[in-house]
This record gives structure tokens, C-alpha cells and sequence, in this order.
């Protein structure tokens, strides 16, 4: 459930990092964020398949609850 806690790889808590804070303070990301990513290996290739994700994910959020969407009981 925690991300910090969960004893994953510095590359991943990096990645996981950037997507938390592109989440909840898209404004403040800057080109330092993205060396710091870069120096864990990730390439510009990379960084746009991370950025989408991130942004999809919160676009399709957005959209369901904007709706009113819920999910069936399973």
C-alpha cells in the first residue's frame, strides 16, 4: 500500500516518485526531475512512456468521477 516502504529499488522509488509528485503538483516538475531519472536510466523514450501513463491514468480518474462512475460489487 506504501510505495516508500515496500523496499523496492532506487530506480523504481525514483520513478514512483516522479509520479507522485506529477500527480499532486504537476507545476513543480522541472528538468533537475527529469536528470534524476535520466540517472537512473531512464532515457527520453522512457520519460514520455512515464509522463503518459501518469497523465492518463489521472485523466481517466478524473473523467469516471466526474461521472459519478462506481464500481460493481465483484
Amino acid at each position: 500500500m506504501d510505495w516508500r516502504s515496500a523496499g523496492l529499488d532506487p530506480r523504481r522509488e525514483a520513478i514512483l516518485e516522479y509520479a507522485e509528485r506529477l500527480t499532486r503538483e504537476p507545476a513543480s516538475i522541472e528538468e533537475a526531475d527529469l536528470g534524476q531519472l535520466r540517472a537512473h536510466g531512464l532515457d527520453d523514450r522512457d520519460l514520455l512512456g512515464l509522463a503518459e501513463c501518469v497523465a492518463y491514468y489521472a485523466y481517466v480518474n478524473r473523467i469516471v468521477d466526474g461521472l459519478g462512475v462506481r464500481l460493481e460489487d465483484a
